[in-house]
């Protein structure tokens, strides 16, 4: 690069957006992705070997999959090619061939094809490149925010490794933006800014694990303030933020007291079957930033607790949003977990099974261990049938209804019920059942 040239990139540098200056150069300036790009990752390790291989890349927007693209083009001995899948066709893909059969020819040069967005070509312009992946004239990196087994085609995806990104958390998000505040030389250090309590927390949460996000609203807002502080540095305020993000900060501490509330606020209304004030403490949480797994994770432990055989069916609702979010992610998978609040608000409630839990734990505890009656022990050899293993134990099976009266806690609980179904829901059914069934067997232990 001669002179001229370093004066046009600085100019150009200059008017960039904050989240292009601050796009790392090599790995030691990566935040986040520790498994490949940390010491001893994958990607760590083919960059250091200059070993590429072809790859999707895929995850969310914002978690730097293109940034790892651009180092691998920076630090790879190989000649480097960028497109984009939406602006590109086939014709561009035969250029990049061309270019790349003369680069091999003439400086022995192999080419890393970067392809931005490729869930956007279609099979035709997939297939274009693809014997040429597969011959190794093109190591392919290809960067999808799509599920790579619905958008890329079999025979392509079987020659690139999948690498799974993951959004960044809290703490990679916040250090990227103290690293922009303080980086002179491409952040926003000559400004000297000073900042509001919990803005910088806010432009966190609301980034949702998306570096580009929380950059961009960190440069909007520093051009939207205005107020010099006393020590004549530019006051970054939280409205500041909240007029740049274009949302309001909901007082919502993750870790603090605000956060417990609101949990429980969730909590005690679906209890008290009011699906309206379940949705809104649900959706007041996800607004604030808060981990919608860790809601999903609530909502599965009250599916158990609160609801149990008065719905058996709940469990199952909870544990597919669960599953329905982890597939679909922010903002779809959002309506999978108010479908979820919903039903188990509207759903009949017993908290049978965990007063159960807790008054069987408690006899535990105060019992130990006591022995296992003789009748339903396994009697696997000659010496316990002996001894009585199993002697006098009668297979229900063999009996009308499948259900003979015969005793199976410890003899010194004998008689114990811990179970008392309410008559609420399916439980309903199952108290019927238990009520028939426990007159049998004090019936059965009176003749005895």
């Amino acid at each position: 690069m001669d002179l001229f040239e370093y004066q046009a990139e600085q100019a150009l540098s200059s008017t960039q957006p904050l989240a292009e200056r601050m796009r790392p150069r090599n790995l030691n300036e990566f935040v986040g992705q520790p498994k490949i790009a940390g010491p001893g990752g994958l990607i760590r390790g083919a960059i250091e070997k200059d070993r590429i291989f072809s790859m999707i890349l895929w995850g969310p927007p914002g978690c730097g999959k293109t940034t790892l693209a651009a180092i691998i083009a920076k630090e790879t001995r190989a000649h480097f090619v960028q497109i984009s899948a939406v602006l590109s066709g086939v014709k561009q893909i035969r250029e990049v061939i061309e270019e790349a059969n003369r680069q091999k020819r003439m400086h022995q040069k192999r080419t890393i094809l970067f392809v931005d967005e490729i869930h956007r070509f279609n099979k035709s312009q997939q297939d274009a490149f693809l014997q040429h992946v597969e011959s190794g004239l093109i190591t392919l990196i290809g960067a999808t925010t799509e599920n790579p087994s619905f958008e890329v085609i079999p025979a392509l995806l079987s020659r690139c490794r999948v690498i799974v990104l993951t959004p960044l958390d809290h703490d990679q998000i916040r250090t990227i933006l103290e690293c922009a505040v303080s980086d002179q030389e491409r952040g926003l250090g000559r400004l000297k800014l000073a900042f509001d309590p919990n803005t910088l927390d806010h432009l966190t949460a609301i980034a949702d694990g998306d570096v580009r996000t929380a950059l961009n609203g960190l440069e909007i807002a520093v051009n939207l303030a205005a107020q010099q502080d006393e020590g004549g540095r530019l006051r970054i305020r939280l409205a500041d933020v909240e007029k740049a993000l274009q949302q309001k900060a909901l007082r919502y501490d993750k870790n603090g007291e605000e956060h417990y509330n609101i949990i429980s606020a969730l909590h005690k209304s679906m209890r008290g079957s009011d699906p309206d004030a379940a949705v809104y403490w649900l959706m007041r949480m996800l607004a604030a930033g808060e981990d919608p797994l860790y809601v999903a994770r609530r909502m599965v432990r009250f599916a158990s607790e609160d609801i149990g055989n008065a719905d058996p069916y709940a469990l199952q609702v909870a544990l597919s949003a669960v599953e329905a979010f982890r597939f679909l992610g922010h903002p779809e998978g959002e309506l999978a977990l108010v479908q979820a609040a919903a039903y188990l608000a509207t759903a009949p409630k017993s908290n049978s099974l965990y007063l159960m839990q807790q008054q069987v734990a408690k006899t535990i505890q105060t019992t130990g261990a006591l022995a296992v009656p003789l009748h339903i022990r396994n009697a696997p050899t000659r010496m316990m049938k002996e001894l009585g293993y199993g002697r006098d134990y009668k297979y229900a099976h063999d009996y009308e209804q499948a259900f003979v009266p015969q005793s199976y806690l410890p003899q010194e609980l004998e008689g114990t019920l811990f179970y008392n179904p309410t008559d609420r829901g399916y439980e309903q059914t199952v108290k019927q059942r238990l009520d028939k069934w426990r007159a049998m067997r004090e019936a059965n232990k009176n003749k005895s």
